[in-house]
Formats: C-alpha cells, structure tokens, sequence
C-alpha cells in the first residue's frame, strides 16, 4: 500500500533540496514524479527553489480553493503518475491533506510532503496539524541553531528585529526574513512561546 509522507523541519533544514533528490531519482529510473506547491508560496514563482541552488518547474500549481485530487487529475492520470511531492506541505489546507491521504490509499501513488511543522509564534499550520494526524510516516529533518543546538523553531526578523505577532503567512525574503532557532535561543530573542 502507498503511503502518505510527512517530513517537517524548521527552515533551512534542506527540505526543498530532498524533495528535489526524491524526484529526481524517480526521473532518473524512467518513473513520472509530479511537484506540486500551493500557490500562496510566491517567493520561487513557478518553481520550486531550494537555498543550495537547486530549482524546478513545479507540476501543480496548487491554489487553497482547488481541489489537490482534480488538480493532480488534470495534470497527467494518476494510474501515469509514481509520486506525488508536495513542497511547502504546511500552505495545505486541511481538506488538501485529506484528498493527499485518498490519493495515496485508493489510487496507491505515494504522496511525500515537506514542510514546516510550525509557524514564528509556535503554532501548527493547518495544513502541518492534519498531516500530523494523518500521515502514515512522520520524519524530522533536522537542523542546526546558530549555537550548535538542534533547531525547532522558525523565528522571524521585520526591519532587523525579531517579532512575536503578525499574520501566519510572510514569505521568507519578500515580506520578513527567519531564523532557525533552538529553544533557548527562541526564547533569547523572541521571549515567551505563545500560550493563545
């Protein structure tokens, strides 16, 4: 049986640079991977891009009214497709995650999603908390913080100061800049998680 994929880590902890491997090695043995990015991910336009240099055309465009399984569908019959990679799984929606399940279970096409696990105020992306739920395999990607320490959280820095409140969504780069942070450091220069 396919399964469905989670693999979290806070940022620059080389997801988008796995996902590309992945599919590149489906590539490489004559099978047909399928990218796909919800489209509120702006910062690569079109594309996929990981920090090390690594970019491709994305297959699936993927807006939050659409549907992941029409989408997929459309784009090439699944019986065609080997897997499905989904960059920035945390832009899901819930109902997303739920047809990514489908799509995995009922048309056997694994589906692997790599993404944030959470946000820059400690909290779970929905689209994060129902792969959580649901995936049949969860796997940390792991990072490191600027004091050595394994990294966890995603802090975000506007005008060159860290902040604690804000809307969940900034593009890394276009609207706020982040730093991967250990709990120490978090708490450091962030101060308190938040508790509502």
């Amino acid at each position: 049986m396919a399964k469905l994929y989670f693999r979290y880590g806070a940022m620059n902890s080389s997801k988008t640079a796995l996902l590309l491997t992945a599919a590149y090695n489906y590539e490489e043995r004559a099978q047909h991977p399928v990218i796909v990015k919800p489209g509120i991910d702006t910062k690569a336009g079109e594309s996929v891009s990981s920090r090390i240099g690594l970019e491709r055309p994305v297959d699936v465009l993927l807006a939050a009214e659409d549907s992941l399984l029409e989408a997929l569908t459309t784009h090439r019959p699944l019986d065609q497709v080997d897997a499905v990679f989904i960059d920035e799984a945390q832009f899901l929606t819930p109902a997303q995650v739920d047809e990514a399940f489908v799509v995995a279970v009922r048309h056997g096409v694994p589906v692997l999603c790599y993404g944030l696990r959470g946000d820059f105020m400690t909290r779970s992306f929905p689209g994060s908390l129902r792969l959580l739920e649901i995936a049949h395999a969860i796997e940390e990607l792991k990072t490191i913080c600027r004091c050595g320490s394994k990294a966890i959280f995603n802090a975000r820095i506007v005008g060159g100061e860290f902040v604690s409140h804000g809307d969940q969504v900034a593009i890394d780069g276009q609207q706020a800049d982040y730093e991967s942070l250990c709990g120490r450091c978090y708490l450091d220069e962030v101060g308190a998680v938040a508790n509502s």
